[in-house]
């Protein structure tokens, strides 16, 4: 069922043209969420004199981290619906069309737009994410199966170029100019994506179709499926490695709560002088050298699609070219400023940015130096991600207990979102390659919503945990609830490692 409508002819990079449509679909969801999700916990904690809610803090991570969970629960509900009636094609239209509903009602300030916003977002992302996913595997088949790991670190690159630009414009744009503005920034870019998407689809030839769609068209032969032993115990596998995801995301997610927090209230980021200087020139390198690689991977999905879809390259067109102007104004007044106070919201782009710089490192790394089991990447990924929490630890370490604010130095900060990253490219992309490995295509959709169902747990986990930052800090100190976040992930990546030979046997083949 693996038919490529271009398949064979043009390619971005050794990859299909149609891996890069999905590259940019995915890139500007990630946006909208990331960029939503940067303000959430900001806005609702500011108080209403500035155009906040006045939240308290546990108040708000607690209401963060019951909307990330749900975000990362339904996709179980969305792939198996995309499995067994609407096809991963028209679950993603519908889907991105549900999420810019969700945004666009976040634009009236009041507590029941607010919230139907956070539901509509809930239930479009659980039919978008899990099956945009599953489209990404099934792109590949035994003429480019090698290629499939690296296609998932490009896709998970755009997951992370649309991260990166939705932290930093609106998280810019809401902290600075207005909420309402960074909120509703976010659904116009959701809204282009999925449009762009519905008008390019054609790419995929006969990938994503339901089966009704499927019985009119002529398909390629489905190949074998592995005995039913096998498939038993490749799932089986696949909860592994799922589960072991809680113990990550729910460390790594604080950084859209407690992260946030330590960055607005104990981070000294208030630069003058030269250092003002220093950092609004890496800045401007930071946003500008990004904005430049999309642009040429824009020109090259043009040079093999355009004469075919012609308006959906349109529409990525006017995106990037919204997001050039975005940039610029960005940058122009913050070089108009004499003083520059760095946003809070900003440390959230250093892990999308430090691992566009770092994919293809790690690629190269597991093709020609290391590439363990994914037991062993996974159990890395998790000490990785400890250490990174160890460096807020050890940054917070003289904040007395109980302090509401302090001036610690952001090197911290950066510590912890490099070891964060690196360890999310030992883990994430992995393991979505592996569901696409292990998973029989009947069931595709469906395990990659187990996936994110664990997610949600961990997102859950990570909101609840982390609005606990003041008791603990109060009782002990904000160097010992970072600690917390040191442990645990580097416990379980050593278990992880442990079961390596177990889950070897469970994947039957599978490295």
């Amino acid at each position: 069922m693996n038919t490529i409508q271009n398949n064979g002819t043009h390619t971005i990079l050794g990859h299909p043209d149609s891996l890069f449509v999905l590259f940019f679909t995915e890139m500007w969801e990630r946006f909208s969420y990331y960029g939503m999700r940067a303000l959430l916990v900001l806005f609702l904690v500011t108080e209403t004199a500035k155009g906040g809610w006045g939240w308290t803090r546990a108040d708000a991570t607690s209401l963060y981290g019951w909307y990330t969970g749900l975000v990362y629960l339904t996709p179980i509900l969305g792939g198996y619906i995309a499995d067994r009636f609407l096809g991963s094609r028209r679950s993603v239209v519908l889907g991105g069309f549900i999420i810019a509903a969700g945004h666009a009602s976040l634009l009236f300030d009041t507590p029941t737009m607010f919230y139907t916003g956070l539901s509509l977002v809930v239930a479009g992302t659980g039919l978008f994410k899990p099956n945009i996913s599953a489209i990404v595997g099934q792109l590949y088949n035994k003429d480019n199966e090698h290629a499939r790991d690296s296609g998932y670190t490009l896709f998970y690159m755009g997951v992370n170029s649309g991260a990166f630009f939705g932290i930093l414009l609106c998280g810019y744009i809401g902290e600075k100019i207005s909420w309402s503005y960074g909120f509703g920034l976010a659904g116009a870019f959701m809204i282009l994506g999925a449009i762009q998407f519905y008008l390019g689809q054609g790419i995929f030839g006969n990938i994503g179709l339901s089966r009704a769609q499927q019985t009119t068209q002529v398909s390629a032969p489905a190949e074998a499926e592995p005995e039913a032993h096998i498939v038993a115990d490749r799932i089986k596998a696949i909860g592994v490695f799922s589960f072991f995801t809680i113990f990550f995301w729910f460390a790594f997610e604080q950084a859209g709560g407690s992260m946030t927090i330590f960055a607005a209230d104990y981070t000294d980021r208030t630069l003058v002088g030269t250092a003002g200087m220093t950092f609004k020139i890496i800045n401007s390198l930071m946003t500008v050298i990004p904005t430049i690689i999309l642009s040429w991977l824009l020109v090259k999905l043009a040079s093999g699609t355009a004469k075919r879809y012609l308006l959906s390259n349109l529409l990525l067109v006017v995106c990037l070219g919204l997001i050039w102007a975005l940039v610029l104004w960005m940058l122009d007044r913050e070089f108009s400023l004499s003083q520059s106070s760095v946003p809070a919201t900003w440390f959230g782009v250093l892990n999308s940015f430090f691992l566009v710089i770092l994919a293809p490192m790690f690629s190269k790394m597991w093709d020609k130096y290391w590439s363990p089991s994914g037991p062993v990447k996974f159990g890395t990924g998790l000490v990785l991600l400890g250490l990174g929490f160890a460096a807020l630890s050890y940054g917070a370490a003289g904040i007395p207990a109980g302090a509401k604010t302090a001036s610690v130095s952001m090197i911290f900060l950066i510590l912890a979102y490099f070891f964060h990253t690196m360890g999310e490219l030992c883990l994430s992309p992995v393991g979505l390659s592996y569901i696409s490995k292990l998973a029989p295509p009947r069931l595709l959709g469906l395990m990659f919503g187990v996936w994110f169902l664990n997610t949600a747990i961990a997102n859950k986990l990570a909101g609840l945990s982390g609005s606990y930052i003041d008791k603990i800090s109060e009782a002990y100190s904000l160097s010992t609830f970072f600690l917390i976040f040191t442990v645990i992930p580097i416990t379980a990546g050593i278990v992880m490692m442990l079961l390596n030979k177990w889950m070897a046997k469970k994947m039957h083949g599978i490295h």
